[in-house]
Formats: structure tokens, C-alpha cells, sequence
């Protein structure tokens, strides 16, 4: 479908509309900021003009501020793991604004949006000249907060750490993943005292993705030697509460017949929900993935040309079949090259430039770092294997990488002090 594409006069700010307030989404909002004023968001895409351009970014989130993940252990960090957008001093632009709300529908070809305001029983519409989906995963308790504001987090994730640190028979983690594997190694690493168990249904670790087996085996290795104990190939078919009076303990049966005994379980292996519903169903595939093409445009859809975007988990890139796995930094490369195509339709749109040669995003091969403790194990094509504590500090800090997540998404040089108060 042909597009009519007229300059709006020069007064007029181009909405841009980001659905989702995570690493993708947060990246391509504050880097669509910085382009529209002549300004270079990163250094490592070529920037393609300094020209000024009219915006006015709208981020829609069903959370109040960003949320960093695995923030379930240790109460000082759970403090500064979410940020309120209120507080972000980034975000404090007169072009960015923030809207607490659920999209409940997008009219690709009219360009409009239906937002629920978070508490409010009616929908609001919005209409937009540029879409950038970045909604995600709807992933479940704990691997991510359910929790929708900060107050309400902070009271989700202390009762979880109370239920921690009270565990006298124990915590058994349910999933061998990297989630599962991250969750067991840090509630050791902070309370060493407590028995941790990582239980997981098949005879190695990560089993879903695709890694080396040298990888698995140096994962287990180090989680054992940090005290995890490890159980593989039996899966948990039946987790139920200790009958004995007075007891709160839970029961865990295994595939095997076996049992384990556990004051407090953590689950980890729950198969993550695209956030999708809200899109038409022709933009998405079998998966409920949005099908977009290397430049990060919705693809095989009839939408206005350059207009609609996907970008982090809920994108359908790499092209299925592809072995990847997605990761925050490959979420906020995302965000950076999807404003930079934005930015050059914006151009082309107002005259400046001639027809956008759009950034076209690679393929991204397997690569991942977990953090175990107070040591780390990784995994690139180029390198191979790699661990130890050199690795742990370059790839995390002493933070879990929230720091360096910060500075990849233009945020801050650290979390802002606002995160830490309750």
C-alpha cells in the first residue's frame, strides 16, 4: 500500500509513539531525543546528519519506571533495581513525556493507538506519526516483578526476601536455565548459610540454548564449587505444602519417585508470553513474534512505509531457525538502530535528506555471560568459553550488570539516587 508521506509544516513536532519502557524501548526514546536535536546517541552507528527535527516522544509503560530483573535477593539492590521514570534524570526532556498505561489496540493504518491509563477505566486514543513496539515478554513471578509501581514492588520483593531469608530446611530452585542457574548462584553468594538446591529436568544445564556443552559444563561446575548442590534430569512434578502442623515448609516430588524437602521454591522455568494481543494479527507470526525486516520495520503488512517498528524481545528477529540468544544488550543495539531509522524517515519526510538507507540490524550469533557469585562464565563464537572473576567485574560490575545497563540505554553514569529511597 502506497502511503501518502507530506512534510508536516516545521512547527509541527512528528509523535513518536514507544510502547514499553525496558532496555529497548527506553534506548530508542532517549536516542530518538538526542537525534531530533543534531546529537550523535552512540558511537558506534554512523550518525547520518546533524539537521534538527521537530519530536514529541511519548513512552507507554504498564510499570511506573524501569525495572532491572533478578532483583529478588538482596534488599540494597532491590532498592535501586527500580527507578521511577519520574526520577530518571535522562528522561527529565521537555520532548519525552511518560504515560502509566496498557495499550489495549493499535490501528496500524490510521496510526492510532487505545491506552488504558493505568487505574482508569476508560481508554484514551492517541494517535501517532511513528510506532516503536517494544512491549516485550510477559514473563512470571520471580524471574520479574508483577508488581506495576515501585511501592508495590518494594512490598512484592521484601516479602520474598523475608521467605529467603527465614529458609532452615532450605531453597530449591526449579529450572536450570539462565535465570535459574543466576537466581541459586546469588542467594548463596548472599546468604552462604542457606542450603540451595538447583533442580533441573534434563542431564545438563541450559539445555534450550544454544551453547557448547563446555559451557554447561563450567556453569555447573562453578555453581557447585560456590555451593549450589545440583540435581539433573529429574524433573519436579508436584510441589505441595508439608502437612505437618505448624509447619510451612513445601514438598517437592520428583520424576523419579524421589522427594526434596524445602521451606521456600523458586520457579524459573516458565515459558515467557509475547506481549502482542494488542497488534493486529497479521503483523505477527505463528509465535505471536512481529515480524519485522533487518532494518527493524514491520514486515509483509500493509502499514505506512517507515512508520511502525519492533524492537527487543517481542521482535521476530533473527529470522526463525536462526540460533541466537536475546539479550539486554542486543535489546538496546535495538533501540539505537530503530531511532536512527526513524531519525532518517524523518529527514526524507521533511526534505532534508534524500531516500533513508536504513541501518540494517546483523544477526546476532549465541553469546552470554552468567553471573555465579562472585565469579562469572561466558560464551562468544570468537572467544569461546571464558570465566573468572576478571570476566565477572567487566561484564557486571558489582551490580549485575545494572550499571553498565544505565550507560548502554543513556541513563545515567550510575542508577540515580532517587532508586534507593523507599
Amino acid at each position: 500500500m502506497t502511503v501518502d508521506e507530506k512534510s508536516p509544516p516545521p512547527q509541527t513536532p512528528f509523535k513518536v509513539l514507544v510502547l514499553g519502557g525496558s532496555y529497548a524501548g527506553l534506548t530508542a526514546a532517549l536516542d530518538m531525543v538526542k537525534l531530533s536535536e543534531g546529537k550523535s546517541p552512540t558511537d558506534y552507528l554512523e550518525h547520518p546528519s546533524t539537521f534538527h527535527v521537530p519530536v514529541d516522544v511519548t513512552i507507554v509503560g504498564e510499570r511506573d519506571g524501569f525495572c532491572a530483573p533478578l532483583a529478588l535477593i538482596e534488599e540494597d539492590y532491590t532498592a535501586r533495581a527500580w527507578t521511577k521514570f519520574s526520577d530518571l534524570k535522562a528522561a527529565r526532556h521537555p520532548k519525552l513525556h511518560f504515560l502509566h498505561g496498557s495499550v489495549k489496540a493499535i490501528d496500524c493504518e490510521t496510526s492510532t493507538a487505545y491506552i488504558q491509563p493505568h487505574g482508569a477505566v476508560g481508554q484514551e486514543k492517541h494517535s501517532y506519526d511513528y510506532l516503536i513496539c517494544a512491549t516485550g515478554y510477559r514473563r512470571t513471578w520471580p524471574t520479574v516483578p508483577q508488581a506495576l509501581d515501585r511501592e508495590s514492588y518494594l512490598a512484592e520483593a521484601r516479602g520474598h526476601i523475608d521467605s529467603v531469608k527465614a529458609a532452615e530446611h532450605g531453597i530449591v530452585v526449579i529450572g536450570g536455565g539462565a535465570v535459574g542457574i543466576e537466581m541459586a548462584a546469588e542467594a548463596k553468594m548472599v546468604y552462604p548459610g542457606i542450603k540451595i538446591t538447583l533442580v533441573h529436568s534434563r542431564d545438563r544445564l541450559l539445555s534450550a540454548e544454544p551453547l557448547p556443552d563446555e559451557f554447561a559444563e563450567e556453569a555447573l561446575r562453578l555453581l557447585c564449587r560456590g555451593g549450589v548442590e545440583v540435581t539433573l534430569g529429574k524433573r519436579v512434578v508436584e510441589v505441595s505444602d508439608d502437612t505437618q502442623p505448624g509447619s510451612a515448609n513445601k514438598i517437592l516430588r520428583l520424576s523419579d519417585g524421589t522427594s526434596m524437602y524445602a521451606s521456600h521454591v523458586i520457579s524459573a522455568v516458565s515459558k515467557p508470553t509475547p506481549t502482542s494481543s494488542f497488534l493486529p494479527t497479521a503483523t505477527m507470526d505463528a509465535e505471536g513474534l512481529v515480524e519485522v525486516s533487518s532494518s527493524l520495520h514491520f514486515a509483509g503488512v500493509d502499514v505506512p512505509s517507515g512508520t511502525h517498528l519492533a524492537v527487543g524481545d517481542i521482535a521476530a528477529w533473527p529470522p526463525t531457525g536462526t540460533p541466537t540468544i536475546k539479550r539486554c544488550g542486543g535489546a538496546m543495539y535495538m533501540g539505537h538502530v530503530a531511532a536512527l531509522n526513524t531519525y532518517q524517515h524523518m529527514l526524507h519526510r521533511l526534505d532534508l535528506a534524500g531516500p533513508p538507507e536504513y541501518t540494517k540490524l546483523p544477526v546476532f550469533p549465541p553469546a552470554i555471560a552468567i553471573a555465579l557469585g562472585d565469579t562469572a562464565v561466558g560464551y562468544w563464537e570468537e572467544a569461546g568459553v571464558t570465566k573468572g572473576d576478571e570476566l565477572r567485574e567487566r561484564m557486571f560490575y558489582d551490580d549485575l550488570g545494572l550499571e553498565i545497563c544505565w550507560k548502554g540505554m543513556g541513563l545515567a553514569d550510575a542508577p540515580a539516587e532517587e532508586a534507593t529511597k523507599a
